[in-house]
């Protein structure tokens, strides 16, 4: 592995976990027809080091339900206090390991669930702190490791039966051409993003109006729309957008899993006539089989899912049956950086597009780094790829994403962008932050 040089002897020795909350459902951002009410929320975690270091991530939810994912986090301390950070740094495929197969943590899930969301917010953390030390983003730091060193940050172990480590590393080797030019392209250019900012459900019609030119104005040429409450309104109200971005302009749906299998079927084929490009989460996120039968059915329209599988093994199963044309990555949903990194490896094995989710708090600050290291450094590709991006909360981060004509600018400070301001965190802290005491 990397030597992550040489410095004093420094341990992980406390963590700072906060719930905070943001009054989102005030105004309706983010609302879809599942969740009409969200709270953007983050059960945010600080670990910090004796050497006067620290790493920052978090768990997304949307409100409700946050307290016990901060339960979570602390649960994962006790396996993380006094540890070497020079160990730690130096295999973290080692160290993602010894919190997902914890013989005791493992027993609630396995492997999903709010344990393992939580165990990912450590992770995460930890993964900043290297960042930090190294002096690079996440997203370079990760561009810089050789095809054995990515590897060795992956746990096979439920994954080999269709991806072998022999296989991941001939993805990786046939990426390092090239790298450095696509590296330069990533500080250059950025990354294409697509806006879901217009399309909450319970936006008016003059407001999703506005939203929309705006969205043009800016820059996106890939738009999408929240369905799924009514047909006959989402129908009428997808014809609306349709007309205001003209026939060139890329539209998407989502419908948050609201629809059974049959359902989503034909309300996907109606909807298809106003020249949808993917419809996301049509149905249960667990449902491979439904997913496949959607995907066959309502062809060429794509399908999308990803913000809700619960780890690598269920993206293995909607990957390799072709039961999905996008994977949807979360930051925040698996266990951290190293699963999600097998996860753009078998996506890029069986040939699926990654765009990541990043509707929510600081997901889109931190999934950034993701997509810029799979281009550089796992799949080479860029086109028809896109990392979902919504115009709340970011005013919150020490480092917010920069988005330049419709497209991610590549971060250039050191970290995961996971950094939210502490009197940020003060003033949304639930139940007794300054924000909540006045609601």
């Amino acid at each position: 592995m990397r030597d992550p040089g040489e410095i004093v002897s420094e341990t992980f020795c406390s963590f700072s976990i906060t719930d905070v909350r943001f009054p989102t459902s005030k105004d309706l951002d983010g609302s879809d027809a599942m969740n009409p009410d969200p709270d953007y929320s983050a059960a945010y975690v600080v670990v910090h080091t004796s050497g006067g270091n620290s790493g920052h991530g978090f768990v997304f939810t949307i409100g409700r339900g946050n307290e016990v994912a901060v339960t979570a986090i602390r649960s994962v301390e006790s396996l993380v206090l006094g540890l070497d950070v020079n160990e730690a740094f130096s295999d973290m495929g080692k160290f993602s390991r010894r919190l997902i197969r914890d013989s005791q943590l493992r027993w609630i899930g396995p492997e999903k669930g709010v344990m393992h969301m939580a165990i990912g917010a450590v992770v995460n953390a930890v993964w900043d702190c290297y960042a930090k030390r190294e002096g690079l983003p996440l997203w370079e730091l990760l561009s810089q490791f050789t095809p054995e060193e990515i590897v060795d940050l992956v746990d096979f172990r439920y994954l080999s039966d269709q991806l072998t480590r022999q296989e991941a590393l001939e993805i990786l080797r046939r990426a390092v051409p090239g790298r450095d030019r696509r590296m330069q392209e990533i500080l250059s250019g950025g990354y294409p993003a697509y806006t879901t900012s217009a399309g909450w459900l319970g936006y008016s019609d003059n407001k999703v109006e506005t939203l929309v030119r705006r969205s043009l104005d800016e820059g996106f040429t890939h738009l999408k729309m929240k369905v799924g409450r009514d047909i006959e309104e989402d129908s009428r109200r997808l014809g609306k957008v349709r007309q205001l971005i003209g026939p060139d302009i890329k539209l998407s749906i989502d419908a948050n899993q609201n629809w059974g299998v049959n359902e989503a079927i034909i309300n996907i084929n109606r909807l298809s006539a106003h020249g949808v490009y993917w419809a996301e989460e049509p149905t249960s996120p667990d449902d491979v089989l439904g997913f496949g039968a959607i995907a066959r059915a309502v062809h060429p329209v794509k399908v999308a899912t990803g913000e809700h599988v619960a780890n690598a093994v269920m993206f293995k199963q909607f990957l390799s049956s072709g039961a999905i044309d996008i994977c949807q990555v979360d930051a925040c949903r698996v266990a951290g950086v190293n699963e999600n990194i097998a996860v753009l490896l078998l996506a890029a094995k069986f040939g699926v597009a990654v765009c990541p989710h990043a509707g929510g708090v600081g997901l889109c600050e931190v999934v950034q780094h993701l997509s810029m290291f799979d281009y550089v450094a796992v799949s080479g590709l860029m086109q028809d790829r896109w990392i979902e991006y919504v115009d709340h909360l970011h005013e919150h981060f020490v480092h917010p994403v920069e988005i330049v004509n419709g497209r991610y600018m590549a971060p250039r400070s050191p970290g995961s962008s996971a950094s939210m301001f502490p009197d940020s965190i003060a003033d949304y802290e639930f139940p007794s932050g300054r924000i909540w005491r006045e609601q």
